[in-house]
């Protein structure tokens, strides 16, 4: 009878083990495979940087080969632009209905099938549509990705998994310049190689699990507009970082080398030297993103913003000084080129988790808005104020981010 019992004992032990040894197979299982979703997500970002830093100077050299004006050629880069305005408004819904992925993955065919299809006709009115189609598309990755990421993020490590979010897009509009060179061995090449790595990136989309946002009593029962209104009203100013990237990355890319020609710089240095600031960026961007985790995203926000603001006032009066204009690039890039990242790190904070779709949303609007606005005004600007230094423009508008977000202080909510 004793040894009977000792035996139900065993294999209850025995069972037990087995359980707990499943559990924690389980647990680990699913460790390994939300870090693994996280870099694929981290890839695909990198494919949107690349797709839209190859396609604006692509485009521009192409357009500006074929004796195309720069008038309709700065138009014709709006395209990708209008495209992300024209998506924003109708991805919530998606996103809450389907899931992440499904929108991942028309993002994803969206981009690399476009890209494959610009040399099938040499047509201005064709190529714009496929513009049009692109911004759609990196729309769509940008946000499912962003929003994938927010939502699943702890607090603790939040700004250095979104920094790598940044880092990652910086060194994809980085590198996608350089396939500007294949169109020397011929102009349909750059397109068909970008393609392919689009491909190949959104396929090991198949390999991740769909997930669904977070809903609550708000969010299931009140319309998008009303989401997008609350949305505002908690968190309007992390929505400004991410407007002053677009405006500032835009301009810089733009209207700073028509600035440097009519100052004496040689095209061929100004190619060098814009870049530079997007090199400045990568390097920061984690420092930056882990540092925010520990002071606040305020107190980095005003640092970087003050810091940005005082190395371009000093390159107003260097800025034809070659040397000064490398310099003052990497130093600006290291410090302000992570707004974007910022931005979005700063929204998650002050948003609860079921208005982040509606706020990744209102973010990539926002900088799609500084985007179209910033080359306008600074190229209107330069007609108006011929005599003055371009980089006032971008002055003034640093200082207006810096003095909203330092006069602006929610009750409700205690910043770092």
């Amino acid at each position: 009878m004793r040894d009977k019992i000792i035996c139900v004992d065993l294999s209850k032990e025995n069972k037990y083990i087995k359980n707990r040894i499943s559990t924690l197979r389980k647990q680990v299982m699913h460790m390994v495979s939300a870090k693994t979703r996280f870099w694929i997500l981290i890839a695909l970002v990198f494919i949107s940087g690349f797709s839209q830093g190859m396609i604006l100077p692509l485009m521009g050299i192409i357009l500006e080969q074929n004796d195309v004006s720069s008038a309709i050629n700065g138009l014709h880069a709006t395209g990708l632009y209008i495209g992300v305005l024209i998506a924003s408004p109708f991805m919530e819904k998606p996103i809450r209905k389907f899931g992440f992925k499904p929108l991942i993955m028309l993002g994803g065919v969206l981009v690399f099938a476009s890209l494959a299809l610009f040399p099938v006709w040499q047509s201005l009115w064709f190529w714009f549509i496929l513009r049009v189609m692109i911004g759609i598309g990196d729309n769509m990755l940008h946000f499912g990705t962003q929003t994938w990421i927010t939502t699943t993020s702890v607090e603790e490590s939040r700004g250095k998994n979104i920094s790598y979010y940044g880092l990652s897009f910086g060194l994809g509009f980085t590198i996608g310049p350089l396939m500007t060179r294949l169109l020397e061995v011929h102009q349909a090449l750059p397109f068909l190689v970008s393609a392919a790595l689009s491909l190949a990136v959104w396929s090991l989309m198949f390999a991740v699990r769909n997930k669904f946002p977070e809903d609550d009593n708000f969010t299931t029962s009140t319309s998008s507009i009303s989401r997008f209104i609350q949305t505002a009203k908690i968190a309007w100013v992390a929505f400004l970082p991410a407007f002053g990237y677009g405006f500032l990355e835009a301009t810089l890319h733009g209207i700073f080398p028509v600035y440097g020609l009519r100052i004496g710089h040689d095209v061929d240095l100004l190619s060098l030297i814009i870049p530079c600031f997007a090199a400045g960026s990568i390097i920061t961007q984690i420092p930056l993103g882990m540092l925010s985790d520990k002071v606040g995203r305020r107190k980095i926000l005003l640092g970087v913003i003050a810091g940005g603001s005082a190395c371009f006032f000093l390159t107003a009066f260097f800025e034809t000084s070659v040397i000064a204009l490398f310099i003052s690039f990497a130093v600006s890039g290291m410090l302000i080129g992570s707004l974007f990242s910022l931005s979005i790190t700063f929204m998650t904070d002050l948003l609860p988790s079921s208005l982040l779709p509606a706020g990744n949303l209102m973010i990539g609007i926002s900088f799609s808005i500084g985007s179209i606005i910033g080359p306008f005004l600074s190229g209107l600007f330069l007609d108006v104020f011929p005599g003055v230094s371009f980089f006032t423009v971008i002055i003034f508008m640093l200082a207006v981010l810096f003095i909203t977000i330092y006069v602006k202080r929610d009750k409700h909510v205690q910043y770092s």
